[in-house]
């Protein structure tokens, strides 16, 4: 039996025996715009007459080299048949003849990105029987122009300025602004002028024989599938690439027969909005792609019910029966032919992220979806589009038109920023709080003593670094639009300025930076600022609790990010680093103090300053987080990220000594000396701390091991604060986190020593505390001996990026500055695993862990603190993996909320 490639629009039920009853088969077989053409006919909404080729048919012509698959063409001119009957005209014949449009459509929606030709089978002598027939030769000879400039630019490739050009002339001939208004003696002059363009450029004649035109159109279609803004499109909105397109071949009905005829594009809600109102445009007296063309100005779709009060009452009902049977918003597009309204396409509409989740919530508080529906209908990235300041696509467009695009690196922090350059953490924090000034900080890399220009600046910028490099961790932690590892900027700091290609730009000037897609602009965007308090978003959340399984805690680190995280609905926090507290100016300089003394009293001393500070610090965060869990990871990083950088040491030394020798005073001296002195220390000590690969070093767990007096005053500036705001009434729940364990004993013996402190606090204050001590697995050996560790930790924590770091054996930073990006291109690893977790590797590894773990713990907690936690793909992994919680920076927790939900809600639908 020969194999079908071509469908009727009232064959939908043998699509559905071939392929399956399944929406999403029928539309991978007849493409979204045949399949929705089928359907609209099924249920008897009007729809010219048709058929289409399917993607399968697509996909021989392509993989055989541009040649129809055997019996198509014969299927499709048996189909056109069957459209004459309907139609009651024959394609092709001089007197009666049928016209029909060749109109690509794939699975899944890709407006403007492929091919569509309207008016095919006009010739010479088609032209003078639609003349006959419809008395009206100005629109017949539109028609055909619109064929040859339309078949020039689609089949074969041609430019459309020459034919616009034309168009133009004949315009300023005829006194006239729009081509509505060119005469039927004006078209065929321009027929006769785009006749010799086709020729010329094409070196053959327009092709007469309708059959041809259909042939060749269909091919031009199936072509257009791997046209370079389809590949591009495709790439950017992740559909694949094997899909192929259908081809819908359509009698054509004409909204360009005069001012009872019209064609228009509407939205059945608002779609920037999701306001429940009707939006749209038409044009009387034109065809579909005047409309979308911009070359006429259309006129909105409610101004219809004044021209034809029939037809727009027609229409609404029809749009909302769409809308009820599609389940969903929908982008239609219509024609009206001499008062006759058709409708030639329905699709779910695009929509804006705060219609996306208003018409979600709206359309389930009519009982047309389910909750569950509303939840899963609106992606993880609609939500975070609330979380930054954005620049609308227009804005982004007008500056690239103007060549204000600078440079592009990558997006490790949406929203958009706008400020002046600022090239050090100190200037840019006195530019903020002193003058009151927008300011972009920009490095070539930030460093924890950062932070505070971080924090003051509107967004962040640097030429190198990665996706969890210390520039993105802090950006995303506190919000800070960032672009990173932008290699075309050079930054020059001793002169205070930055370079791409021949563009200079100087501290103090300013630029944009869209960290959502990773762009550097010159000069001041206008940026959209959404409103997170949005009432429809603030309900779709709650119903995402209600079905998630997943907890959703926090990485806070000061007490304004957990009131923030608590505001978004963080369920405690799951990581307070408490070492980014000790860079503050104040406290900086008591931790260098205890690095740089040999005496255990001096260290002793610059340790009891610390305290209070760390006390206060915990004591704010316990207070907001009345009655959830904290968990503090004990300090980290190895010790020489908390003094200068050696290399700017050694030059700060040769400065010194050089104005040394050319001080004018000997009071100046002595004071250059000391100078000199308090360097050298500094010096000597950073550069017995430098190690090879201090991530593999003296840090986390071995860092407390060998200095315990550090670690100790980090539990008693807990506990205190723990009793004090419990005596207050605030119900606290302290975890401590030991990071960095590879062996059970390194635990054992830091968590004996730490609890024996902790104690001795609580007996002190006289006032119980109920806590947990636990432990980070972030080694592969961790993870692999986690039933023995599970012994010594009364919860686990995955720090998946030094777990992805380990497991690869590569250095992030490094990888994506390096390797990563090219091995991603070509398609060595799917995606970066420091974005989204490896589930082979470190996903495998997390699974093992909590299987020995839970083996002799039953109900250990086990959480995730790493980046990873804010990403949707890494949240549904933990999700099948068992974990409790994720945890992520405040401005990701309702993007984790959702994504949690939807990880359950897929899991009910197909199952573990």
């Amino acid at each position: 039996m020969e194999k079908k490639w071509v469908y009727l629009f009232d064959e939908l039920d043998q699509a559905e025996a071939y392929i399956g009853a399944s929406w999403d088969a029928v539309r991978g077989l007849l493409g979204g715009k045949g399949a929705n053409l089928a359907e609209m006919v099924r249920i008897g909404v009007p729809v010219p007459p048709g058929f289409t080729i399917s993607t399968e048919a697509c996909n021989e012509y392509l993989a055989h080299g541009g040649a129809f698959p055997a019996g198509m063409w014969d299927q499709a001119i048996t189909g056109l048949e069957k459209v004459e009957a309907l139609s009651g005209r024959k394609f092709g014949d001089a007197h009666n003849p049928l016209l029909v449009s060749c109109r690509s459509g794939a699975k899944f929606s890709m407006p403007g990105m492929m091919d569509t030709v309207l008016n095919i089978g006009l010739n010479e002598d088609t032209t003078q029987g639609m003349i006959a027939l419809t008395a009206n030769p100005r629109f017949v000879f539109d028609a055909y122009r619109r064929l040859i400039q339309m078949f020039g630019s689609v089949v074969m490739g041609l430019a459309d300025e020459p034919f616009e050009e034309v168009l133009s002339r004949a315009r300023r001939k005829a006194s006239v602004k729009v081509d509505s208004e060119l005469t039927a003696e004006d078209l065929q002059e321009v027929i006769a002028e785009f006749k010799k363009i086709f020729r010329r450029m094409s070196n053959r004649d327009f092709p007469a024989e309708p059959y041809e035109q259909l042939r060749m159109a269909t091919a031009a279609v199936f072509e257009s599938w791997n046209g370079r803004r389809a590949v591009d499109y495709r790439k950017a909105a992740g559909i694949a690439h094997d899909l192929g397109t259908a081809v819908s071949i359509v009698a054509m009905v004409f909204g360009n027969m005069g001012e009872t005829s019209a064609t228009g594009v509407a939205m059945t809600r608002n779609s920037t909005t999701g306001e429940k109102d009707i939006e749209g445009d038409y044009l009387t007296n034109a065809q579909g792609e005047d409309v979308v063309a911009g070359i006429r100005m259309t006129k909105e779709i409610n101004h219809l019910i004044k021209e034809m009060p029939e037809t727009y009452a027609e229409f609404l009902g029809i749009a909302k029966r769409l809308e009820q049977h599609y389940r969903d918003m929908q982008d239609v597009e219509f024609t009206i032919e001499k008062g006759k309204l058709w409708m030639l396409q329905t699709r779910n509409g695009k929509r804006s992220a705060q219609a996306a989740v208003r018409i979600a919530v709206d359309m389930a508080t009519e009982k047309l979806i389910t909750r569950e529906e509303a939840v899963l209908r609106v992606t993880p990235e609609q939500v975070d589009f609330f979380m930054h300041p954005q620049f609308d696509h227009l804005t982004k467009q007008e500056a690239k038109t103007a060549g204000g695009l600078l440079a592009t690196g990558l997006n490790v922090s949406p929203g958009a920023a706008v400020g002046m350059v600022a090239f050090d953490a100190d200037l840019a924090e006195n530019w903020a709080k002193n003058d009151n000034k927008a300011v972009i900080m920009v490095r070539p890399e930030t460093k924890p003593d950062d932070v505070h220009g971080m924090l003051a600046a509107r967004g962040i910028l640097t030429s190198r670094g990665g996706r969890t490099s210390h520039a993105a961790l802090v950006a995303r932690q506190f919000g800070r639009p960032a672009v990173v590892g932008v290699s075309a900027l050079e930054i020059d700091l001793n002169d205070r300025l930055m370079r791409v290609g021949d563009t200079v730009i100087k501290e103090g000037e300013w630029i944009s930076i869209d960290g959502t897609d990773g762009e550097v602009y010159l000069g001041k965007l206008k940026a959209v600022v959404p409103d997170i308090k949005d009432p429809w978003l603030i309900k779709l959340l709650r119903w995402a609790d209600e079905f998630r399984r997943l907890g959703v805690r926090a990485n806070a680190d000061y007490p304004r990010d957990a009131q923030r995280a608590r505001e978004y609905g963080a369920e405690g926090i799951g990581l307070c680093r408490t070492e980014h507290m000790f860079f503050e100016p104040v406290r900086l300089a008591f931790f260098q103090k205890m690095i740089m003394t040999d005496l255990p009293s001096e260290r002793r001393e610059a340790l009891e300053n610390l305290l209070p500070f760390q006390r206060d610090d915990f004591a704010g965060l316990f207070r907001i987080m009345n009655g959830l869990p904290v968990i503090i990871r004990l300090i980290d990083p190895p010790l020489h990220e908390f003094l200068p950088n050696i290399s700017d040491l050694m030059h700060e030394l040769a400065d010194l000594k050089i104005r040394m020798q050319h001080a004018p005073t000997l009071a100046q001296v002595d004071d250059l000396l000391e100078q000199v002195r308090l360097k050298e220390n500094l010096l000597k000590r950073a550069k017995a701390l430098d190690e090879a690969n201090p991530m593999l070093g003296m840090r986390g767990v071995r860092l407390g091991i060998m200095i315990p007096e550090l670690t100790r005053m980090q539990v008693r500036a807990v506990f205190e604060a723990a009793c004090l705001v419990a005596s207050e009434g605030v119900d606290v729940h302290p975890e401590i986190m030991i990071p960095l364990t590879s062996h059970v004993n390194e635990l054992k013996r830091q968590r004996d020593v730490l609890e024996t402190e902790a104690k001795k606090v609580m007996d002190e204050q006289r006032y119980p505390v109920d806590y947990k001590f636990g432990t980070m697995i972030e080694i592969p050996r961790a993870a692999l001996t986690a039933d023995k560790i599970a012994d010594f930790s009364q919860f686990f924590s995955f720090g998946t990026n030094d777990l992805t770091q380990t497991t690869f054996g590569i250095s992030r930073d490094d990888a994506e500055a390096s390797f990563l990006v090219p091995y991603i291109s070509a398609g060595i690893l799917p995606d970066n695993p420091f974005a989204t977790i490896d589930p082979e590797g470190v996903g495998a590894l997390m699974r093992i862990a909590m299987e020995k773990a839970r083996r002799v713990k039953p109900g250990l907690v086990c959480g995730i603190c790493g980046e990873h936690g804010g990403d949707p793909t890494s949240i549904e992994l933990c999700h099948k993996l068992g974990l409790d919680y994720v945890s992520c920076s405040p401005f990701r927790v309702p993007i984790a909320r959702l994504a949690a939900a939807h990880a359950a809600l897929k899991e009910q639908k197909t199952g573990p």
